[in-house]
């Protein structure tokens, strides 16, 4: 049986959390693949985490992301985080996978590999298909380095590189909320750690940086947002299951 079709207009949600944090995602899409974007406002500019499948406009639909000035983050480069990256003119992800969002071919991407009916409760308007599914690649592309500060105005994100998911896999600490980003590394679901460019050393270095941040909130890249006590908890048991 084929899947309905979604309008446009109904693709996307959005869910206001707390410290001026909103959750923007794709209801029709699976929880398992369905990517959480991430939207901070600043006194000087907005931020934008990650982009979703961009199987549908994302910033023609969502009405919070029409200032001029936002400044978007990719946390990798897998095509559900990506889809969108390029309506927003220049893009910062780690420079390890800067190459891969200058040129998003659907292989590197995992779009190959995990793009089926099986990602969905139903399907984005027509003419979208799978098999046309590509991904347009940002005007500009601007790398990002560990330790660097993107500075929102009233709120500064520090660039955390957490390799091991991907090799350029960042997360955003923020220490005024104690609020962390978490991107792909962490989130309270099953991870995913055996793709063609996961490490489990590089994963089990990254955990163990993360566990080291007095954090409040964790805001991840799938699924529900959770306490820092529960990121403890998370990290201490996948780093015991992977003996590591």
């Amino acid at each position: 049986m084929s899947l309905k079709r979604i309008g446009e207009q109904q693709w996307y949600r959005t869910a206001a959390k707390s410290d001026g944090i909103t959750l923007i995602d794709e209801p029709w899409i699976k929880p398992f693949y369905r990517c959480n974007i991430w939207h901070v406002q600043g006194s000087k500019r907005g931020m934008i985490v990650d982009f979703g499948l961009g199987a549908v406009p994302l910033r023609q639909q969502v009405a919070l992301l029409s200032e001029r000035d936002l400044l978007a983050v990719a946390s990798h480069t897998h095509f559900d985080h990506i889809g969108a990256a390029h309506e927003f003119g220049c893009c910062h992800v780690h420079a390890a996978e800067a190459e891969i969002l200058a040129s998003p071919d659907n292989t590197r991407t995992l779009a190959d590999q995990f793009l089926s009916d099986d990602m969905f409760e139903a399907l984005p308007a027509k003419p979208y298909s799978h098999a046309r599914y590509r991904i347009t690649a940002p005007q500009q592309v601007c790398p990002l380095a560990d330790g660097e500060i993107l500075d929102l105005g009233n709120r500064q994100w520090e660039v955390i590189h957490t390799p091991g998911h991907s090799p350029g896999g960042i997360a955003l600490w923020e220490t005024a909320t104690q609020t962390l980003i978490s991107g792909d590394l962490i989130y309270d679901g099953p991870l995913i750690e055996d793709l063609w460019h996961s490490d489990l050393t590089d994963y089990a270095a990254s955990m163990r940086r993360l566990r080291k941040l007095p954090v409040r909130t964790v805001h991840g890249g799938h699924f529900s947002s959770f306490s820092g006590q529960h990121l403890t908890q998370l990290i201490d048991d996948w780093l015991r299951q992977h003996n590591l």
